[in-house]
């Protein structure tokens, strides 16, 4: 591999791909949330979106597979280390199902205490647990995609990673519009169709991923369970962990926020969110393409390639951040009434819409900044920043909130974002050192 010809066309190679799958992610958000809002009330939405951020937080605690097998195996792949990328591929996968397992054997006190911690309406939380009830089958598939993603996107293979992703959502939203509109199933059948598509997709990623599975390589246990790759591994992962559980915690925070402001202020906050879903996968691309290349340019120790990598990426990360401003000022209404019928709910979120706008741009910087050090590895620096942001949100929540109800909440996600960019701005100089001269 070359990993000195970082060029526009290399970088949107990798980019393009992943933005293609990543947007189609939110807009499956977006499908549950439309399906059951054409049933005219505001419970079933406030269920599903509180139901599916509740499951996202738990998998999401296990996301350092997807961020640390990409570092990992991009730079092995820089270092020309074929088996290593195969053995951090089995390490995922251990991983991701174990992990899985536990969840589902934990989910009675994991719900009850999701539910202590931030309680919605009795109506919400009966429909939701419903919900994550069944959507709970489908923990240990869900975690292994992880695994599965992260090695194909640092192996630059992201059309594969595209047609898995259509695949998920295909199926889903398929099954959405059958279960709930066609059948009658409502909010259980939003989550079995969510079941169905993640084990389909597992299938599908092994199958992608088959060249792993070429010689004897894969199962060489005494590499795979390698003391110092293993301790690397674990360490990486505890940073990247600690890190996705406080950014989870803070957009559990917020809808749990919102859920005490009433079930119209929930619903319009869900369907809002299905706009920062949109934004943050759309615009993750091409931090997923800088992950590849810095990636692979810190493992063959040039530091020329890492910076360009890093600039290149960016480049283009604006440019679609530009263009998502356009399209939800010019769209933005037309999308809200489209996700529910509700004329209570869809007044609501029009009105806090211009946040939608400006969020593409403040974003940014942050998904960047995670997209180069995710590359690089250097998760204890991310784990650091992650707290210090963590902490200002905290403290501009508790001053906002009294002030300017979910204004002040909207206003405290924009501050958030733009902490986690400065926090991690000031370790960039050490990251790019560690490449050499």
């Amino acid at each position: 591999m070359k990993s000195a010809e970082i060029t526009h066309r290399r970088v949107l190679n990798v980019a393009i791909p992943i933005v293609i799958s990543n947007a189609t992610y939110p807009i499956l958000g977006a499908v549950d949330t439309g399906v059951v809002g054409q049933l005219g009330d505001a419970v079933p939405i406030g269920a599903v979106g509180i139901g599916a951020i509740i499951l996202s937080g738990l998998y999401w605690i296990f996301g350092f597979l997807r961020m640390g097998t990409s570092g990992l195996v991009a730079q092995a792949r820089g270092a020309g280390d074929v088996a290593e990328t195969k053995a951090i591929f089995i390490r995922g996968m251990i991983i991701g199902i174990t992990a899985g397992a536990v969840i589902f054997a934990l989910q009675i006190p994991m719900f009850w205490g999701a539910f202590q911690i931030a309680p919605a309406s009795s109506e919400v939380e009966v429909l939701a647990h419903d919900y994550m009830s069944i959507r709970i089958w489908g923990a240990p598939a869900s975690i292994s995609l992880y695994a599965i993603t992260g090695w194909l996107i640092a192996m630059e293979r992201t059309r594969a990673v595209l047609m898995l992703q259509l695949w998920i959502n295909g199926v889903n939203v398929a099954l959405d519009l059958w279960f709930v509109l066609g059948l009658d199933m409502g909010v259980e059948g939003v989550a079995v169709a969510t079941l169905i598509a993640e084990w389909t997709g597992v299938m599908l990623g092994l199958f992608l991923c088959r060249s792993i599975f070429v010689g004897d390589q894969w199962r060489d246990w005494a590499r795979i369970f390698d003391s110092v790759k293993t301790r690397r591994m674990a360490s990486v992962s505890g940073d990247i962990m600690v890190r996705s559980m406080l950014l989870q915690a803070s957009f559990m925070a917020f809808l749990f926020i919102g859920a005490k402001m009433g079930n119209v202020t929930l619903a319009a906050n869900q369907i809002l969110l299905q706009f920062v879903s949109i934004t943050a996968y759309a615009l993750d691309g091409f931090a997923f393409a800088a992950e590849a290349l810095v990636g692979a340019a810190l493992g063959a120790k040039n530091r020329i390639a890492l910076r360009r990598a890093a600039i290149l990426s960016s480049q283009w990360g604006l440019a679609g951040a530009v263009l998502l401003m356009l399209v939800f000022l010019l769209f933005g209404p037309a999308i809200i009434d489209l996700m529910t019928t509700a004329p209570d709910v869809r007044a609501e979120a029009k009105s806090y819409l211009w946040w939608m706008v400006i969020f593409p741009i403040i974003g940014l910087p942050s998904w960047m900044f995670d997209g180069v050090f995710i590359g690089a590895t250097r998760t204890r620096d991310m784990r650091v920043a992650m707290l210090q942001s963590t902490a200002i949100y905290v403290l501009v929540l508790a001053v906002l909130l009294p002030i300017l109800g979910n204004h002040g909440l909207w206003l405290s996600l924009m501050v958030f974002g733009l902490a986690r960019a400065l926090t991690l701005w000031r370790y960039y100089p050490a990251l790019e050192a560690e490449a050499g001269v």
